[in-house]
């Protein structure tokens, strides 16, 4: 039989243990949470190869992390210079260029980088066009002008938004469906904040040249409206690696979490 004395003894105990528990919860939301701010793309791209590597979920011949998101606070600091990755600014100038034109054919691309990459060519229907041009799904409607029209005549909007998704995915794109939902910009103090949301992000190709190609858009957009540039936050439902990329960074044994906790608390 328990005595009062016992059952206090095991009321603390279990208080304790669920004290501990919401203690471990906190902190880990807290990492999770300061770990997801970053200066600029190259921090960013380093530190969620390794969160793949290490807590990736294998996932149709890739590792995966599923709704994943984040800010870079610095984005005109686009470039991704980690060696491992060998990354090609000048490319990602030129497809950045091809959505500006507006020109969703892929001899649009070969005329200004000099050359048509395998990737493309095996993406565009059987016209040549690719429905993964940004640029052509925010010329649509005039919808690039409108946001701007938008952000000039009220900072506080918030319908300052371009949906890349046109209703057709689901059944009449027979090739590619774009990775990206919708991008949209809202004015903080002044700032011209940017949000790109996507449906599934290749970290070692697409997010390295789609990162670059976005902040490349919000600076664009700062300078048509006359405001400040502010953070680009970024976020994807299925953040991945292909196999093909995995093992290439050769990098500390540690929880990056944790890593990335150190760095920011010291």
């Amino acid at each position: 039989m328990q005595t009062e004395e016992n059952k206090e003894v095991q009321t603390l105990m279990v208080q304790q243990n669920y004290g501990l528990k919401l203690w471990n919860y906190i902190n880990f939301i807290m990492i999770k949470t300061f770990a997801n701010k970053f200066t600029n793309a190259d921090e960013a791209f380093q530190y969620w190869y390794q969160c793949i590597e290490h807590y990736g979920t294998d996932f149709a011949g890739t590792k995966a992390l599923f709704n994943i998101g984040f800010e870079m606070s610095n984005p005109v600091d686009n470039v991704i210079k980690q060696s491992f990755r060998n990354w090609k600014e000048d490319y990602a100038e030129a497809e950045w260029q091809w959505y500006l034109s507006g020109d969703p054919h892929v001899n649009t691309l070969g005329k200004i980088y000099g050359k048509v990459p395998k990737i493309w060519t095996k993406m565009a229907n059987k016209l040549g066009l690719v429905n993964s041009n940004y640029g052509a799904q925010w010329e649509r409607r005039d919808q690039l002008d409108k946001v701007v029209k938008m952000l000039r005549r009220n900072p506080d909007t918030r319908q300052a938004a371009i949906s890349i998704y046109d209703g057709k995915e689901m059944d009449q794109y027979e090739y590619d469906t774009p990775c990206t939902y919708a991008v949209q910009f809202t004015v903080v103090n002044n700032h011209l904040n940017m949000c790109v949301t996507m449906r599934s992000n290749d970290l070692w190709y697409g997010f390295c040249n789609d990162q670059y190609c976005f902040s490349q858009l919000q600076k664009l957009v700062a300078e048509e409206t006359d405001y400040d540039i502010g953070s680009y936050y970024h976020f994807a439902h299925n953040l991945h690696l292909y196999e093909k990329d995995l093992g290439k960074f050769v990098s500390q044994k540690s929880d990056p979490y944790l890593q990335r906790k150190n760095e920011i608390y010291g």
